[in-house]
Order: structure tokens, then sequence, then C-alpha cells
């Protein structure tokens, strides 16, 4: 602590007090990061009670994924993802609409942010246990559409592609929209209302504000949304490993990229593990730093792209 022009300097302090963070970081996700890549590179599974390597094989196991299943598993996980996220964008967009209106003067709000969130506070693993429970055959939803008479015989709902993938994406609609709504919300109401009084008073309809107004005002949050919700469908696991029981059924549809480098670790296959993983990670990236070039413009409202079109024009 040293004084600079009678004055005390606390600055070193905020450097002691974020290095429990850096050292975490560095002890939990870089060392294990640069571990997974490194083994990515070997030869390294368990076959019985045999350890065989790690050797030394180059590209080798990247090669053998793509000869693998991964790109159908990536197919998958994309259809997966899209079922749920289409559902959850359009009612988050809805919900948040609606409730930042203040003309519609719609009461407990405040309620009803916490009912649509609590959903995102249950376990992804205990709701795909409540599901599960639910839409078997011998389940309480066969039970009630068998006595109320809609159908005769118990609907096998997990043993079809379409019934699997669609609980799929309801549960990740049902624990995500609440978050989405919530954030849709707090980006809508950055707008400042001068903007939608001056739109009304020139006749500007409702349809017409959103499309022209909210949308383009909040596209920033509307592209972190997306892309973070990609990455976290990327890691798509807990909700269909518990539905299928960890085989994808039926006929490996519903299989994941993460249950699939589960089935590398099960085995004890860390090279090809690790090899999977990387691919995971680079996707990851890239998707980062799109959000990153989006969420950040520089020059919002484009004068800076009007002065070098102006520089150019005076060159000719």
């Amino acid at each position: 602590m040293k004084k600079k022009g009678g004055s005390i300097d606390y600055s070193k302090w905020g450097y002691i007090f974020i290095l429990p963070f850096f050292v975490s970081f560095f002890i939990f996700s870089l060392i294990p990061l640069a571990d997974t890549i490194r083994y990515s590179f070997f030869e390294y599974y368990r076959s019985g009670l045999k350890e065989i390597g790690p050797n030394f094989i180059g590209m080798a196991n990247y090669i053998e994924l793509l000869k693998s299943d991964m790109l159908k598993y990536a197919g998958n996980t994309f259809i997966l993802w899209m079922i749920g996220f289409i559902p959850q964008i359009v009612v988050a967009l809805l919900l948040a609409s609606w409730f930042v209106d203040a003309r519609l003067k719609i009461r407990c709000t405040q309620f009803f942010k916490v009912v649509i969130y609590l959903p995102n506070l249950i376990m992804a693993s205990a709701f795909a246990m409540l599901f599960f429970t639910m839409f078997s055959t011998g389940g309480p939803i066969n039970s009630i559409l068998t006595s109320v008479g809609l159908i005769k015989e118990p609907i096998d709902f997990l043993g079809s592609v379409f019934g699997t993938r669609a609980l799929v994406g309801l549960m990740n609609f049902l624990m995500w929209f609440g978050n989405t709504t919530i954030m849709l919300m707090a980006a809508i109401m950055g707008i400042s209302p001068d903007i939608f009084e001056a739109a009304e008073l020139d006749g500007c309809n409702s349809m017409k504000r959103f499309f022209y107004i909210t949308l383009p005002l909040i596209r920033p949050i509307l592209a972190y949304t997306l892309i973070t919700s990609i990455i976290g469908g990327l890691q798509m696991f807990d909700v269909p490993q518990i539905l299928t029981n960890g085989q994808g059924t039926p006929d490996r549809t519903s299989m994941t990229l993460i249950m699939f480098l589960n089935s590398h670790l099960k085995s004890k296959n860390y090279g090809m593990a690790g090899a999977l993983s990387v691919y995971l990670f680079i996707v990851a990236g890239i998707l980062c730093f799109i959000t990153y070039k989006i969420t950040n413009d520089d020059d919002p409202d484009g004068s800076k792209a009007a002065a070098k079109k102006a520089k150019k024009a005076g060159r000719r």
C-alpha cells in the first residue's frame, strides 16, 4: 500500500483478491484441458485388465472419429436442440414483450417471473426421471388417456423416434424458456421509452413496433442467447441419457455427442475421448468468437463505416 501524491494506492489489493480465481482456473481448467489435448494424440485405452498405451499415434484418433458415427450423433444433437430452442425463443419473446408493455397493465409480473423461472432450478436428471415415469407405457399419461377413452392400448412414447425426440425437446424447452424470457425482458426494458412513444405518434402498430424497433435493438442479446444455447446444446447429456438409459434409443437416434463421449470414457478409451473433446472445444470456441464479434459492435451508429466510405470516395 503506497501513497501517491498524498493518496493511498489500493490497486494491488485487486490483484490479490482475484488471484484465487486464476489459481483455481489454472489447476482445474487449463491443466485438464492441456492433458485432454495431449491424450488426443495417443492410443490409450483399457482392454479387459490390460492397459494399452499411451502410444503416440498423431492424428489417427481424429481421423477415426470422422469415419465413425460422430457426424450422425452431431446431427442428432442439432435436431434435439432445435426442437427445444424454436418454441423456447418464440415463447420467450412473446412473454417478454407482454410483460414489459405498460399498456397491457399486467399484474403480479414478479410472481409470473418466479413461476416461469422455477423449472430452471430443478435438476435436469430429476426432470428426466419425472418425464420417464410419466410417459412410460404404465405411467399416468397413458392411464389418463386410456381411462377417458382416447386410446385403447398404451402408447410407447419412448419407443418411437418422434416421441423420444419430442420429450427431450419439451424438457429442454420447459427448463430454459424462463431464463431466456427474463434475459429478453431485461434487453427490452433497456430500450428508451421515447423510441416507442415516437413510433406510436407516427402511427406504428404493435406488430411494426415489435419487428422494426424491438427486434433490431435487442439483436445482440438475441445473438448471445442463440450462441450460448447452441453451446449448451452441444453439451446435452443428462436428459437423453436418463430417458434412454444411455442407449440413445430407438436405433441411436437420440444419441448425442456427449453421450458418445461418455461411452468412450466408460470403455476407458481416453485417446478417442480426448479427440472428441477437442472437436467440441473448437466448435465452442468458434461460436464464442462469433458471439464476441456480434455483441461487441464498436461502431453502433455506423459513423466509422461512413467515415471510411467518405475517405475512399475522397481518394477517387
